[in-house]
């Protein structure tokens, strides 16, 4: 009988530290870190690789645990929040803060094995999605562009992971990155305008699913793809995209592009959801694409 309730209990166990870090998302934002690396590394060494990977779900993962200590009062208002494991009442504030306490010092010392740089970016996407951009949602839409900042670290980490340098290439790489986040998270907003606002959270930049917010869309996925291509033009240092990559990075921005007017014309949830998507599909893409296309160089 003991060990049923083990087994029983084990899912739930394993799904709500899934749930507390928020795991789908950090493995993208991992992702995107190791992208970072693979472009600023003259030579892989995958042991860094690893590193990066690992500090990186650390943080991230302790990052959202802390958010949802923070918004767990409301986060039981909201459908989509309400049966995470702190409001819902399966996990205490004290077991979550011990989770991101521990995260945070495992993230900041794997970062550190790396190098200082890398730790110290680490420490101020934590910062400021805990302390600034957390607090923000619920005071005001200029909430999107100060989360924007820790949002656009990773792609731009793993360039300093493997260079130990900030300059023009990862700056860039945080440029691309920083841009896309508007059209996403306002994409989001309006998919769940009515959930958000259970919540009391601000989320599109005129506060109301409407032409406004529609047009500030349209225009942010346009220069996330100009940024975007920036480096075909050669300059940005040892970043690099050649024309064919910068046609085919242009082909999937014009995709974005196309369901962000879409979203313009029609101004429905469901227009919203179908960007948002395709924002995702965007910047994953785009960073198998210049990884690709380095590596291609490369060899050829």
């Amino acid at each position: 009988m003991s060990s049923a309730r083990v087994h029983s209990s084990s899912p739930s166990l394993l799904s709500d530290f899934k749930e507390i870090t928020k795991m789908r998302l950090a493995i993208s934002v991992v992702f995107s870190s190791v992208a970072g690396y693979f472009l600023g590394a003259e030579t892989v060494d995958f042991v860094v690789v690893l590193l990066l990977a690992i500090g990186g779900y650390f943080m991230v993962g302790a990052s959202n645990a802390y958010n949802q200590i923070i918004e767990k009062d409301l986060d039981a208002l909201m459908d989509r929040t309400k049966n995470r494991p702190v409001p819902s009442g399966r996990m205490s504030v004290t077991t979550a803060f011990i989770i991101a306490s521990v995260f945070t010092i495992l993230g900041l010392v794997v970062l550190y094995i790396i190098n200082p740089k890398t730790a110290m970016f680490g420490a101020i996407s934590i910062f400021l999605y805990v302390s600034i951009y957390t607090p923000l949602k619920t005071k005001t839409p200029l909430s999107v562009f100060v989360g924007a900042f820790p949002g656009a670290i990773p792609f731009m980490l793993g360039w300093v992971a493997a260079s130990g340098e900030f300059s023009i290439e990862p700056g860039t790489l945080f440029m691309i990155q920083f841009f896309w986040q508007f059209p996403h998270f306002w994409a989001i907003g309006w998919w769940l305008y009515d959930d958000y606002k259970k919540g009391g959270f601000f989320m599109l930049p005129t506060g109301k699913r409407d032409k406004g917010t529609a047009i500030q869309i349209v225009l942010y996925v346009v220069w996330t793809i100009l940024v975007s291509l920036i480096p075909v033009f050669g300059v940005t240092g040892r970043l690099f995209l050649t024309p064919v990559s910068g046609i085919i990075i242009l082909l999937l921005g014009l995709g974005m592009l196309y369901y962000a007017i879409r979203l313009f014309k029609l101004k429905t949830a469901d227009a919203a959801k179908k960007l948002m998507l395709a924002s995702v599909s965007y910047i994953t893409l785009l960073q198998i694409v210049y990884v690709l296309d380095k590596f291609i160089r490369e060899w050829i």
